[in-house]
């Protein structure tokens, strides 16, 4: 997943305690002797957009949290088919403890920066870190929570419910990532393009691009280049995901 040219590469240490995903990531709940462990043996990683993060089948060999960027979760079908089967936002766990390989294939899709652990000594000192094994039980439940929204999004949602729901999961995230609420209207940049957001989603670019027009003359959005969408009633996004939200 990570050689060592990779690691020569790492950004300046940060302390964990002034780390901008502190209270969201892996270590959210770490106390002062924990943060002291993880601090000792990690280690950071810039990837560029596009470039590959970890190929499926490899050997797991580094875990890690994402500090800053988008990444996405791929998988491919021998016919050379590919679906994006998840999102990796700030605070994101990548690999897991006692998995030899890697699961998918991770792609940058912005400059993505991670905080990293060698899988071996990470889960050696796991075991004197009973709350960072109480937030991985967390975090991994909750991608279960997500991957069963996901499941109803792709099988049954309308193109709309669709992309009014990756919406407002940006808008969610974004400010779950600043710790703050989710106010009554919202501005967000999309970590995706068109095109990858319709390979996420099950869609077309175009019918893509026709529901960010309709939505836009609806009144639910307006968009400031191709990126940047301003969300001026979150209440009535999420009237249209369909699910109750």
């Amino acid at each position: 997943m990570l050689d060592e040219d990779v690691k020569t590469q790492a950004r300046s240490h940060t302390k964990c305690a002034s780390c901008p995903v502190r209270h969201r990531a892996v270590c959210a709940r770490a106390n002062s002797d924990e943060l002291t462990l993880l601090d000792s043996v990690k280690f950071y990683k810039t990837y560029q957009a596009g470039q590959t993060i970890a190929l499926r089948g490899d050997p797991l060999e580094v875990l890690s949290s994402v500090v800053s960027g988008t990444a996405t979760l791929s998988q491919s079908m021998e016919d050379g088919r590919t679906q994006i089967v998840g999102l990796l936002l700030p605070s994101d766990f990548i690999g897991r403890p006692g998995r030899d390989t890697v699961a998918h294939d991770v792609t940058a899709v912005t400059e993505v920066t991670l905080c990293c652990f060698r899988r071996k000594p990470f889960e050696n000192l796991l075991v004197n870190m009973p709350h960072v094994q109480v937030r991985l039980l967390e975090m991994t439940l909750d991608d279960l929570d997500a991957a069963r929204d996901w499941m109803l999004l792709l099988g049954r949602k309308t193109a709309r419910e669709k992309i009014a729901s990756f919406l407002l999961l940006i808008a969610h995230r974004s400010v779950a990532n600043a710790e703050k609420t989710l106010a009554n209207e919202v501005r967000i940049e999309l970590p995706l393009s068109r095109e990858t957001m319709a390979t996420y989603l099950g869609l077309t670019i175009e019918t893509v691009s026709r529901q960010f027009t309709a939505l836009r003359k609806d009144g639910l959005i307006s968009l400031d280049g191709t990126r940047s969408v301003f969300v001026p009633d979150v209440a009535a996004l999420a009237a249209e995901v369909g699910d109750g939200e």
